[in-house]
């Protein structure tokens, strides 16, 4: 009778642990150095089919240095986005920078950030002389963003997007 009841609870188990089809969506963009579109706001990140982008004013990246423990803010809005996609296959500049897009690839998901800040600390480079200001670095980080998209959502707490540089 126990091994009976032992095989009816095992076969129960087995059902009961369906964990469904949830996807927690993140992304990685660590190791790849931030791009510039000429014609536009867009800076962005791409990592073999994945692209984070960044569409706020030119004027969030001021050429002046922030004070310490002060950095600019940018609240995430309708004109102030960030946008993570997946595309089909591998992306290049051509598919964000371009006037019109190629045809492929083609997006496949797109997440959009739908709250949060976007933190801008910026510091003064020098030239070797250590006297000469010869552009500045933007250092760019989201902070309690939070990113929808057509099947779920996901969020960060924090996420160092890396440094701009502009002249």
């Amino acid at each position: 009778m126990k091994k009976l009841i032992v095989l009816v609870a095992s076969v129960f188990m087995l059902q009961a642990c369906d964990d469904g089809d949830i996807t927690l969506e993140s992304f990685n963009f660590d190791t790849v150095n931030i791009q510039e579109c000429t014609d536009n706001n867009l800076i962005f990140k791409i990592n073999g089919d994945e692209m984070l982008l960044i569409n706020i004013p030119e004027a969030s990246f001021a050429n002046e240095e922030t004070p310490d423990g002060s950095p600019r803010i940018v609240n995430i809005s309708s004109s102030n986005q960030i946008i993570y996609r997946i595309y089909s296959g591998t992306v290049t500049s051509n598919n964000i920078c371009a006037t019109i897009p190629p045809a492929t690839p083609v997006v496949q998901d797109e997440w959009n950030a739908t709250g949060g800040t976007i933190e801008i600390i910026t510091d003064a480079l020098y030239d070797v002389d250590g006297i000469t200001v010869i552009g500045y670095t933007h250092n760019i980080k989201f902070v309690n963003v939070n990113f929808s998209g057509s099947s779920n959502s996901f969020s960060f707490t924090e996420y160092n997007f890396g440094n701009y540089e502009t002249n």
